[in-house]
């Protein structure tokens, strides 16, 4: 039971990372954390070196958590320890 919740926590996730990932391909923005008390959110235009790097971690993040997940899912790799 708790293998299973883990391994379906880690697919979702996953899902939600590439979600925010298309969405900000989409959009041409992605939401990249704060800078000092202002959110930071690199787009096309303005800073593309940052968008493309934060995009490429979206997209790299997202895909090995919903991997993960789905071979946890089926027994082929080692799931969440959760407490």
């Amino acid at each position: 039971m708790m293998r299973t919740l883990g391994a379906l926590f880690l697919v979702a996730m996953g899902a939600g990372i590439l979600a925010v990932a298309w969405r900000g391909h989409q959009q041409g923005e992605l939401p990249a954390g704060s800078r000092f008390f202002e959110p930071y959110r690199p787009n096309r235009e303005d800073d593309p070196l940052a968008f493309r790097f934060f995009l490429a971690l979206y997209y790299c993040g997202g895909t090995a958590l919903a991997v993960w997940g789905l071979l946890a899912l089926v027994g082929l790799a080692p799931a969440l320890k959760l407490r």
